[in-house]
């Protein structure tokens, strides 16, 4: 099967791995929509438009919608309470946007962490241990 690319601009994704280089604690993920994580808990995305998304504390939010006159961030007509919009004046700056990629990484560090995986299923008694009950009744 042929590897996925990202759906976002070129230019855009190469913005947002560079800003993702910035912290060595974090992996990008995701083929078609990049995106980071920590625990479960997303807290940045690359929107398929090359629209950034981070998610911040009310206050470091409160303070990035002040300073960037940033709209709230819409995913599939829906607003994603706790992100932020990044301009995209903004996402070409990786050493300003590095500080508030840092805050929303601490932010999604201190939640709750989500399990990831399904849980595991009970394996089915061997065949031979069920004849061996049928036997002793």
């Amino acid at each position: 099967m042929a590897k996925l690319s990202p759906r976002a601009p070129a230019a855009a994704v190469a913005l947002y791995e560079a800003l993702v280089r910035t912290n060595p604690k974090v992996e990008r993920k995701g083929a078609q929509l990049p995106y980071t994580s920590i625990n479960g808990n997303m807290f940045s995305l690359l929107t398929a438009d090359g629209t950034l998304a981070l998610r911040l504390s009310s206050a470091d939010r409160d303070a990035f919608v002040k300073r960037y006159k940033s709209p709230p961030m819409k995913q599939y007509g829906v607003v994603m309470p706790e992100y932020v919009s990044v301009p995209a004046s903004l996402l070409k700056q990786t050493a300003t946007l590095a500080k508030y990629f840092d805050a929303s990484y601490r932010y999604a560090s201190a939640l709750r962490a989500k399990p990831t995986t399904k849980p595991v299923k009970k394996k089915a008694a061997p065949a031979k241990a069920k004849a061996s009950k049928r036997k002793a009744k």
